[in-house]
């Protein structure tokens, strides 16, 4: 289930916060391009919400990369 994580969910790394910084851009005129608040940004970067698979296209898409480099996908919460 995407949105708020609960314990023992997929757990999903992100780089936001760096390809942010590379652009230029701050959490407000980064959520200003995406359409979502910037409580959303700062809740994709701190890892306590992850992005819809359309909201993470377009972040993608502003960062001139793909989702793979943006999102991480680290499995289940305590798995090794």
């Amino acid at each position: 289930m995407l949105g708020v994580r609960e314990e023992g969910e997929i757990s999903l790394e992100n780089k936001m916060v760096e390809y942010r910084k590379k652009f230029g851009l701050s959490q407000e005129k980064l959520a200003e391009k995406l359409g979502v608040s910037r409580q959303t940004i700062i809740s994709i970067e701190k890892g306590k919400y992850d992005p819809s698979l359309p909201l993470a296209f377009e972040i993608a898409k502003t960062f001139q990369t793909t989702i793979e480099h943006v999102f991480i996908y680290e499995g289940k919460e305590g798995e090794e």
